[in-house]
Parts: structure tokens; C-alpha cells; sequence
């Protein structure tokens, strides 16, 4: 059975990482599966995944408005077609980053966030979330010298802030959904989750 799942933790949580884990398990395994990240996915995507990354002060709306572009062309040219097909999906990131990114990190309205992140969406949501949760610091320290968006530059108080906006929907998710968050110490050797990872994620398929 196709499932959808998507990876979530703020910069350096090695959500990217267990994604990339998954997805070589299951193709080792021969099931049809796909791997997709955000934003980008398509030429689309990519092209604001670029450009949005590379510029300083873009207004936290213009933020939103441009990552649920990118969302709506991957949902309709990508996954829902792979889904309807029996592919199983996993994303590197998904809606729940932008509600931890830009309501809880920049500030915008959370009702906002919902209703536009549905209409970018259609309503479709992952079978199960994956959230990876490390502090901060350690997300920060991971990440590479030299290697900076516009979010890098953000202060710490920023990712505290995305931070505990992921944690509010691993425990309770704002959008309603779900059955569905899996959330797991980020912080421990990366073996040992991409084990429990599949010993959760296999009997799913």
C-alpha cells in the first residue's frame, strides 16, 4: 500500500539524512517508492527553492506565499499522481514546516498558515510525520560553514520559536489530522533511528 511520509525538525535535525535512509531501504527492498524535498520537486520548485534561499529580508508573507507555490506544483505534477499510482512518498519537509517556520518562526497568523497551506495541498496531509527533534544549538552546530540562507542567519530566539511550533503539533496537531506524528531524539546516532524509523514505518506498507 502507498503511503505518504513526510520528515520535519528544524535545520540540522538530520531529518534530510533519515529521509534519504528511508528511501534507500525501500528501493533496497524493491518497493515503488519516491523521494521529494521542499520546496523544489519540480523545475518550478527548484527555481524558488533558489531564489528564496539566496535572498535576504523577504517579508514573511511573501515567505508563505512562495513556499505553498512550490507545495501546490510538487502536490499536483508529483505526489498525487505517485500516490494514485501505488508509489509510496517521502518528503523531505512538508506543510508542518511551514506552519513551525512561518507562524511560530516568523510570526504570521496561524489561521492563515492552515487555510493557506490547504489550498496549496488540497487537503492531502502524510500517513505519518517523522519529526526529528534536536535543540537548536545542536541543529545549529550541524550545520556546514559556509553553506548560509537566509534562515542561517536567523537568530537562535528564531529556531527556539520553530522549535517549540513543532513540538505543539507532534503533540497536538493544529491541522486536526492525523494519526500520524512520530517524534523521535534527533540527537541520537544516526543508525539506531533509521532502525526504529523502519521497524515503525515497514509494517505500514
Amino acid at each position: 500500500m502507498a503511503e505518504f511520509i513526510a520528515f520535519e525538525g528544524i535545520d540540522g535535525s538530520g531529518k534530510s539524512t533519515q529521509a534519504r535512509a528511508l528511501h534507500r531501504r525501500l528501493l533496497h527492498r524493491e518497493y515503488p517508492v519516491l523521494l521529494v524535498h521542499e520546496p523544489g520537486g519540480t523545475p518550478l520548485g527548484e527555481s524558488l527553492r533558489r531564489w528564496v534561499k539566496r535572498r535576504q529580508g523577504l517579508f514573511p508573507l511573501t515567505e508563505l506565499y512562495l513556499f505553498n507555490a512550490a507545495r501546490a506544483q510538487l502536490v499536483e505534477q508529483v505526489i498525487r499522481p505517485a500516490l494514485e499510482q501505488g508509489v509510496t512518498v517521502v518528503a523531505d519537509r512538508f506543510s508542518a514546516s511551514t506552519v513551525a517556520y512561518q507562524s511560530y518562526g516568523r510570526g504570521l497568523d496561524l489561521e492563515l498558515v492552515l487555510q493557506v497551506n490547504q489550498g496549496a495541498t488540497g487537503g492531502l496531509s502524510p500517513d505519518i510525520t517523522v519529526f526529528l527533534d534536536v535543540p537548536p544549538e545542536i541543529g545549529r552546530g550541524r550545520k556546514r560553514l559556509g553553506n548560509k540562507d537566509n534562515f542561517d542567519a536567523a537568530p537562535l530566539e528564531f529556531y527556539q520559536r520553530v522549535r517549540q511550533g513543532y513540538l505543539d503539533q507532534a503533540q497536538s496537531p493544529v491541522s486536526g489530522k492525523g494519526p500520524d506524528w512520530l517524534m523521535l531524539d534527533g540527537s541520537r546516532p544516526k543508525t539506531q533511528l533509521s532502525d526504529e524509523i523502519w521497524e515503525i514505518v515497514q509494517p505500514l506498507l
